[in-house]
């Protein structure tokens, strides 16, 4: 889903800027949060809608078919509502997602917000340092291919962990042999010229 907005550092702009499905949903919730918590500040980031204390609590994403909350220290956060999207996590980002606005439960996610407010604001508790995710396995193909491109695999063996990730995620989510090849392929021609995932294409 698109989630990007026209650029605005302006929170009203903001609001008005989202598209049809959106406006309202986040007209609400940014209605509710400051009701809940006057005290918070808002700006705009990465184009999303936030709110801050001490440091950010939470931000909306305006997309075409759902609204996205990111929890800045959702990790740190009891969530018995089970509001938080399962995903995996190497930060301390955790995110909600709404498609009907109706059955969210706001209740749950007010006190969940007072909970992140009042961490916020606790000296005590700095941030949890970043978890350090597990290394993507090196598939077999990929793997065998690479002995016999030493450039390509010398260059693979010097990206950063992310980086690598990058180009295994890619080659690994591909359903048909055929496009894996076209992808190994390309994989291979990238990094033998020394480049990343993101800039394969320049290759």
């Amino acid at each position: 889903m698109d989630c990007r907005r026209p650029a605005t550092k302006n929170p009203d702009l903001w609001i008005e800027s989202c598209g049809d499905f959106s406006r309202e949903f986040c007209r609400q919730l940014r209605e509710c949060v400051l009701e809940w918590e006057p005290d918070l500040t808002e700006s705009i980031k990465w184009n999303m809608l936030c709110f801050s204390g001490h440091k950010l609590i939470c931000g909306f994403s305006a997309c075409q078919k759902h609204v996205g909350i990111a929890v800045f220290r959702g990790v740190e956060l009891a969530d018995p509502a089970n509001l938080f999207t399962p995903a995996e996590n190497n930060t301390s980002i955790r995110s909600i997602r709404i498609t009907d606005l109706k059955s969210f439960d706001t209740k749950a996610f007010q006190r969940m917000l007072h909970a992140a407010v009042k961490l916020d604001g606790d000296p005590t508790r700095p941030p949890l340092p970043p978890k350090k995710r597990a290394p993507e396995p090196v598939p077999d193909f990929f793997a065998k291919a690479l002995k016999k491109h030493p450039t390509a695999a010398q260059t693979f063996q010097d990206l950063a962990p992310t980086y690598q990730r990058e180009y295994l995620v890619w080659l690994t989510t591909a359903k048909r042999e055929e496009t894996r090849n076209q992808r190994l392929q390309q994989t291979l021609t990238a990094l033998a010229a020394g480049k990343k995932w993101l800039d394969r294409k320049s290759a």
